[in-house]
């Protein structure tokens, strides 16, 4: 059960990448390019429809709403855009990924991080 629920997780992963490039494509008709694009923003957004802290609803949208939306937008992408949407996201899949890329990343954002706390200090922000 627990192998069949990972294996859909890692299909809906690889389907919104799949429909991150349909929209880019010019076969998919507009009214799907932006609608593939609401979606796909918000299933990479840190911002939910319903709020987590709230019991049982809070998952709802990941749970429920998010999945049907991408089986509708799976559902209204033509068959080419998508099959090629879908080698797209497994060729990236494949790509090895950077540990330095990632140290490097974090390290960027650690310096903003202690450039912004010393001007903020520096502005008399933390009192003295």
């Amino acid at each position: 059960m627990l192998a069949r629920l990972k294996a859909w997780a890692r299909r809906l992963k690889n389907d919104v990448v799949a429909l991150a490039f349909a929209a880019r494509d010019s076969r998919t008709p507009l009214f799907v390019r932006i609608y593939i694009a609401l979606i796909v923003a918000y299933a990479l957004s840190p911002i939910d429809l319903i709020p987590d802290v709230i019991p049982v609803l809070g998952y709802l949208d990941e749970a429920l709403l998010l999945p049907a939306a991408i089986w509708l937008a799976l559902r209204i992408v033509p068959a080419d855009v998508l099959a090629d949407g879908r080698r797209h996201a497994e060729a990236v899949a494949e790509r090895p990924r950077s540990l330095a890329g990632a140290v490097i990343i974090v390290g960027i954002w650690l310096l903003v991080a202690w450039l912004g706390w010393r001007w903020a200090r520096d502005a008399g922000w933390f009192g003295t």
